[in-house]
Parts: structure tokens; sequence; C-alpha cells
């Protein structure tokens, strides 16, 4: 344990680092080992993925208290979370990474800010969170940052490696420390196999070498940014949800909400993003664990990356002239190709035909022309974050990355549990603005927390 006294000005408010920590196992296994990474999370890469938590002054008026607390059941959960505490490194051998089980430990930091919640700006996250509220250590694949308010507020940020795992994943091991904390049953036994094996000879259908591509670290380091910078955090009414879903369902058609949002989303991009494109790309990141467990034991605990991309391309002018139904059945059509086993079973083997090296897919690298990215966490547990000192004001996802070349948006549940959303984006300035001014899109404010 080392303690680190340091100020300085971040933003508008002063910022202590006050103590950081490294958490081991509290019963660590009897050797060190390694579990090699599966293809799709060779896919998924390496980048840091943030999951942030604020909560309202805990019962117990003790912060030191809290921390202690929760490190405890950290220690804990981490005997069965144990690639979590592990070291991520290249094998000499495959020159491809791997997940060390050595018990080196997650890293724990205690962080004291001087305003109170209600002067945290959570609609500008650039101002806001980026190395104030979230800071990135690379050495840990887990870091876990509680920062202290003067209201007694508190946020927690948990920074995942995303060759740990993906938001399915994430969310079960956060919700077990839950369980842990107040001294519940585990619900999940996780899996960490990283039993998706390639098939024998490996096939897949050429359409992939379409959407996915092997590149270089140069390349993912040159990635134009295309002017996506801004991070923006909002608020959306369940009333607002159920009326698009009206909307995109008709003529029989029931379109789930996330399908009638991002027809919404689609159709407002047109004329806010480089015109000297005719055409708008749309993305659905697609989780493959009910696909690829159809007639096999389940894979609802299976910790890793199981996701693939759907995308989908219209003309402006066939944005322009069409409903949101006649966009939702294309977002529909886009995801079902997808959402399936041959499909998973086939990048598989794509990415086994591809390794050695790194893969993503094009549109990422910002090849494919103006693409925006829509990711439903509807199943990532909001509520269900109590550590023991109550449910949260507010969770959502946050990315500490400089350079994207794709828009992005993350739905979840809000912490109301009413329905209601909170979206968090990753957005051009003129689609930034564009949202500022629409009735649906609302900034998150304090007065949506009830601060």
């Amino acid at each position: 344990m080392s303690d680190i006294t340091k100020h300085g000005e971040n933003g508008n408010f002063e910022v202590i680092f006050s103590r950081k920590t490294v958490v081991k196992a509290a019963n660590p296994l009897p050797k060190p080992f390694s579990i090699r990474l599966s293809n799709l999370d060779l896919l998924s890469g390496r980048f840091p993925v943030t999951y942030l938590y604020f909560y309202h002054r805990p019962q117990v008026d003790d912060f030191r208290a809290v921390v202690e607390a929760l490190k405890t059941s950290l220690a804990q959960v981490l005997n069965y979370y144990y690639p979590f505490a592990g070291q991520i490194a290249e094998n000499p051998k495959t020159s491809e990474p791997e997940i060390i089980c050595d018990n080196n430990g997650a890293l724990f930091i205690e962080e004291h800010i001087n305003i109170p919640l209600k002067s945290v700006d959570f609609y500008n996250l650039n101002k806001t969170i980026g190395g104030k509220i979230v800071s990135i250590q690379p050495d840990f694949p887990l870091q876990v940052q509680v920062t202290d308010y003067t209201c007694g507020g508190i946020s927690i940020a948990f920074n995942f490696d995303h060759a740990l795992g993906d938001a399915s994943s994430f969310g079960k091991f956060i919700a077990s420390w839950c369980e842990i904390s107040q001294n519940k049953p585990l619900t999940c036994l996780p899996d960490h196999t990283r039993s998706l094996h390639a098939r024998t000879p490996p096939r897949y259908h050429p359409s992939l070498d379409q959407t996915f591509i092997k590149c270089t670290k140069e390349d993912i380091q040159n990635i134009s940014m295309n002017h996506i910078s801004l991070k923006r955090l909002y608020h959306i009414n369940a009333s607002s949800i159920n009326m698009l879903q009206r909307l995109a369902s008709v003529n029989g058609a029931k379109r789930t909400r996330i399908e009638a949002f991002s027809a919404y989303v689609w159709k407002k991009m047109i004329g806010t993003i480089d015109q000297s494109h005719k055409k708008y790309k749309m993305g659905w990141l697609v989780d493959g664990r009910e696909r690829m467990s159809r007639g096999r034991n389940s894979m609802s605990n299976y910790i890793g990356n199981v996701l693939s991309l759907a995308l989908g391309e219209a003309s402006i002018q066939e944005l322009k002239e069409a409903s949101i139904s006649d966009i939702a059945n294309m977002v529909n059509e886009a995801i079902s190709k997808v959402n399936n086993e041959v499909h998973f079973s086939d990048l598989i083997d794509w990415i086994e035909c591809h390794r050695p090296g790194l893969m993503i897919a094009k549109a990422v690298l910002g090849q494919e022309g103006p693409t925006l990215v829509v990711s439903s966490g509807r199943r990532f547990p909001i509520t269900e974050i109590d550590f023991g000192f109550g449910t949260p004001l507010i969770g959502t996802v946050y990315t500490s990355i400089e350079k994207i070349g794709v828009g992005y948006m993350n739905q979840r549940q809000s912490a109301k549990g009413d329905g209601s959303w909170t979206v968090s984006a990753i957005l051009w300035p003129e689609l930034a603005a564009a949202l500022e001014s629409d009735p649906i899109f609302q900034p998150m404010s304090t007065s949506h927390l009830q601060l």
C-alpha cells in the first residue's frame, strides 16, 4: 500500500489522489497458469472499458469503512474471477496475448474531490470524467477507482481490459461482487474455459472479408478521428422510447426498442455529418451467447468475448424518404444476418484463418465512411449494483480512448427503474449539436438524478 498526495486543478475542481492499493484474491489458486484467449477475444482486442456508478451518501457515514469493506469483498470475488487478478502478456511462441493467472492483483484507487455531486457536469463527459473520476493504469487488467465528494456521495469506476471479456462478463463480475458484499450466495459460477474453437478445417462466408480486416498497431494508432470526439450523456424518457417503438411497429411487425431507437438516430444523422458521403452506416454490437449455446450447455455464465458487429448501410436519399418503420425494418434485417449461430461459427473460423496478428472491423478503422455503432446494455445491471450502501443514482459506460473511427451510442436502463434510458455517446460535433435541440435526447443533468 502506498499513500499519494497530489493536488492539481483538473477542469473546474481540485482532485486529490489519496491512495493506491493492490488487492489480491483472498484464496489464490495453488500455482500460476495461463489462459489462452479465444478467437473472439482476439477480435475484440485490448483497450480499456469503463463502467461508472454514482451513489448518494452511504448510510455508513465513513468513507474509510466503505473503502475497506469494498477491498475485503473484492479480494473474495477475485477467488471466483481469478483471471481478473492476473496479468495479460504476449506469449513468445504464439505472438498472441494470454491471461497469466498469477494473482498479481487488481489496482484499487481512492480519490477525494473538492466538489459535491450536484456540481458534476453529467452531460459533458469530456470536461468531467477523463483523468479525474476515471484514470487508467495499463499494468492492471482490472482497476477500481472510488471517489469521495464533499457531499458524502461517491462514485465507483470499474476499468477492465477488453481481453478479460465483454459487457456480459463485466456485468456478471460486478453483480457477483455485490452479492458477496451483501453476504448473498453467488448466482453466477463463472465459466473461464474460453471454449470457442474453430472448426477443422476452418471455413467462412466470403462476406466476412468485406466487414473485417487484418491490421497492424500502426493502422490502429493512425485511425482518423473524423472529428468524433465529443463524449455526452443523455436521459431519454420511457414515454419517448415507447412512442418510437409504436412508430417502428406497423403492419404487424413488432420491432424492439433498440431497433426503433436506432431507426430514429439513423434518420437524425442526415445533414449532421460530412455531406461528401452519399451513404451513412449504422452498426450494432451483437452478443452471440444465446445463439452459440443452442442445443448445448448454456453460455450465460461464460466469461470472455462473444461479440460481433452487424452493419447496415443506406443512402442519404433513402433515409430522407423512409419512415421510422421502414428504417427499423432495415435495422432488423442487418442484425438478423449476424444474430445466428452460423455467423458466429464463420467469424471464429475467419479469425483462425488470419491469425496471428490484429483483426478489426473495417468500420472501426474509419474506412467505411460515417458510421454510428449502437450497443444495447439492456441486460447490464444498474439497480442491482448495491454493495451494501444503497443503489446507484446512475450507471453508465465511458471510454478513455481518444482516437476512434466511428461514432458510438450505448443505451441502458436508468437507475430510476421506470423504463427510461441513460445513453452515453461519442459523437461528431454536428450530430451532438442536432441532439441538443432534439426533444427526445435530454442532456443529463442533476435534476434527472434528483440531486
